[in-house]
Formats: C-alpha cells, structure tokens, sequence
C-alpha cells in the first residue's frame, strides 16, 4: 500500500517528493500525474485498487479553486486523511485552505529536510484522527493515557518534565495519575516529589501485587499534589531482579486503574523502556538543544521506526531551549528529521524547583517555561485531544 499519494503532473516535483521520503519516511510514494482532481473519495481509491493512504498531498500545477473543493469533499467524508498543499499562495488563501480541510502547505521550492518534517507531522496527525474516528468503542474501553517521557541521552531534563507532566495532569485529574520510575538503577523521580517511598518497583513486580491491583496500589506513594508515584528501587542491584515481562503486565495494570500513567524511562533504548514503549499510547521524546543530543534522538528515532514499535502519538520537546546556543527550531527538526511540539525555554525557575523538589506546576509562577509546560500537558487534556480539528503538530518558536 502506498503510504503518499501525490495528485499533480509536475514530474519535477515528484522525483523530490520520492527523494525525501525514500531517505527517511516509511512506506511508498504513488503518483497520479493529472491537474484534474478526482471527483471523490471512491474515484480516488478506485485509481488506487481500493486502497487508503495516510496523506494526500496535492501538487504544484493544480488550480487552488479545484485544491478547494477536493479538500472539502474528503474533509466531510473522510476526514482522517492527511491533505497536503504543495503551492505559493497568499495567507489570506492558506486560511481559506485549512477552512476546507487542508492540514498542511508546503512551498513547492522546499527541500528534502523541510518535506520530511511536514510529511512527518502528516502522518502523526493521520494516526491520531484515525485512532480517534476509527477505533470500535469496546477496544482500549477504561484503560487510561500511558504516557512515557524517553530521551536516547540523559541530561536533558527527561525527569524533571515527567514530573511536571504527572503534576499538571493532576490538576485536570486528581488522584487518577500515578508517575512510575522505570530508570531503576539510578531514577530520581523521588527526589523530583521530594518523597521517602515506602515501597518501590521492587514490590509492585511481586506475585501478590500482579495478581490483585488493590494490593498494587497499597505500594504507591501518594504525593500533596493529588498524585501516585511508583519510585525506582534504592539499591541499584534490585534492578537487575526486575524483567521486561513484569514491567510490562505493571503498566498494564496501573493502566486499567488509572487515567494517566506516566513513565519515566532510563536513557537509551535498554530491554525495560523498549517494553515500557510497547505499552504507551504516547510517547514524550526529549532533546537538548545540542548536537550530540538530537543526533541521538534521531538515530533512536530511527531505530524505533525500523522495529515498529514507535507509539501512535508523539510530541517531541526541546527541553532547555536556548536562542543563543547557534540553533533555532528549523536546524533541530532538520536533524532529527521530525516536528518540535513544544520547546522549553531554558529556566532558572525550573532549575530551582528541580534542586528543591517541587515541581514547577506545583506552583503558581509566571514564567516562560511554566507557560509551555502547561502547553504539553494540555497535550493530554481528554477536552484538547477531542478537537480532532486541532494539529497536532505545529510550529514552535524559539
């Protein structure tokens, strides 16, 4: 099946098109070389054996009226697609665009890094509209959101937004989020709640506890703010005790009792977050604002993509941003080969609540930082993730 479909006769535009999703994107481009646009969705898929792609993309050489009146026709019937705009029109006409049902406009002079990234943001909004639109209501019925925060590098401050993020989602939830710590040598998630568990992984992986939830939820620690932690072990050798299988069945677990689950993960791609990913119906990916961190994050990328593993939603979040560090917004998604959701500016506020064990959001401070963290955790708001009108990737700012 093909992944793309291009409706446009520039043969030009279309060797750039394969170019760019052949040295970076899944699946397969196929081309329909007409300036006249299929009526509808059935003499569409009819041209493409009945099959459905992800996104549409209409090419250079078609008339912005037909682009019109083909967006708004899948945009009543088929709303879950992906539609593209390859043209140099006026914002006036963009904003006419999106009213009709087109997502995305891209520049016909853009270059292969700038297609990936949109066609990446394409896609990711095409899963979510689908799962949403699609999903019969039986399947995934009284699990909740489980959230992983993962990061191929550590230094990035993965724990202090998995931390704000449980926090947050307290606010919209209390008491049905719970933060589990799947760094389980060296986590810190207790010392970002400034708590002295009790009981940690160790004891939610026991026979007695995956067998029966009420004796599970006897060890979480409960948190001022509202919310349940699962702390990693104290001694980093009890680790070495815990399976993938048991992390697995405990997220499934906390999963049917909890609405929000957020995992905060060890750095790189070890057997334990692999097996956490697998459960997550989101993925947190986060990056410094250095090269070192994002060429780790789009080899991980890479990597995850290839085994298939990669959750439906993903919001990418550059974490301590920096105007001054020689990078903006567009050099970062070139890199990692993927759309910024949201960036974190760099903070002294941030960085006193962490050393303090206060989450930021616990707080009622008024700074940039605090503005975009509750940015990302609207991201997982049920009132937000319901406006399937909404992208949901869109361009940050620096």
């Amino acid at each position: 099946m093909s992944r793309f479909v291009l409706l446009s006769p520039s043969g030009e535009f279309d060797q750039k098109l394969r170019d760019a999703v052949a040295h970076g994107l899944r699946g397969t481009v196929q081309t329909i070389a007409s300036d006249v646009l299929p009526a509808g969705p059935q003499e569409l898929f009819a041209l493409l054996n009945q099959e459905q792609p992800e996104v549409l993309i209409i090419g250079p050489d078609v008339p912005p009226e037909e682009a019109l009146r083909f967006a708004k026709v899948f945009d009543v019937q088929v709303p879950e697609l992906s539609l593209v705009l390859v043209s140099d029109v006026s914002p006036t006409f963009v904003l006419e665009a999106m009213r009709a049902g087109i997502r995305d406009v891209l520049s016909p002079h853009a270059d292969a890094a700038e297609i990936r990234v949109l066609l990446e943001r394409a896609c990711q909004s095409f899963a979510t509209r689908h799962r949403n639109h699609d999903m019969p209501p039986s399947e995934n019925a009284g699990k909740g959101l489980v959230i992983g925060v993962f990061s191929p590098k550590g230094g990035v401050g993965k724990t202090t937004l998995a931390t704000n993020i449980a926090i947050g989602l307290g606010k919209i939830a209390p008491m049905s989020v719970v933060i589990v710590d799947l760094d389980l040598q060296f986590g810190d998630v207790a010392s970002g709640l400034y708590l002295k568990p009790q009981h940690t992984v160790t004891d939610a992986v026991t026979p007695a506890a995956s067998q029966d939830s009420l004796v599970l939820k006897a060890f979480l620690t409960v948190h001022p703010a509202g919310i349940y932690a699962l702390c990693a072990p104290e001694n980093p050798v009890h680790a070495d005790h815990i399976t993938a299988e048991q992390v697995s069945h405990l997220v499934e677990q906390l999963a049917q009792e909890f609405q929000y689950v957020v995992l905060d993960t060890a750095p790189g791609m070890q057997e334990i977050g692999l097996a956490a990913m697998e459960q997550c119906t989101d993925a947190v990916w986060v990056s410094g604002m250095d090269i070192p961190s994002l060429r780790g994050l789009r080899s991980g990328l890479e990597v995850l993509r290839q085994l298939e593993i990669m959750p439906e939603s993903r919001h990418v979040v550059l974490n301590m941003a920096d105007s001054k560090s020689g990078l903006n917004v567009q050099d970062v998604e070139s890199t990692i080969g993927a759309p910024v959701d949201v960036s974190i500016p760099r903070s002294r506020a941030v960085a006193l609540s962490t050393n303090r064990g206060i989450p930021v959001l616990q707080e009622s401070k008024k700074d940039p930082a605090v503005k975009n963290l509750r940015q990302l955790v609207e991201r997982f708001n049920p009132a937000w993730r319901t406006q399937t009108q909404r992208k949901l990737h869109r361009r940050v700012v620096i």
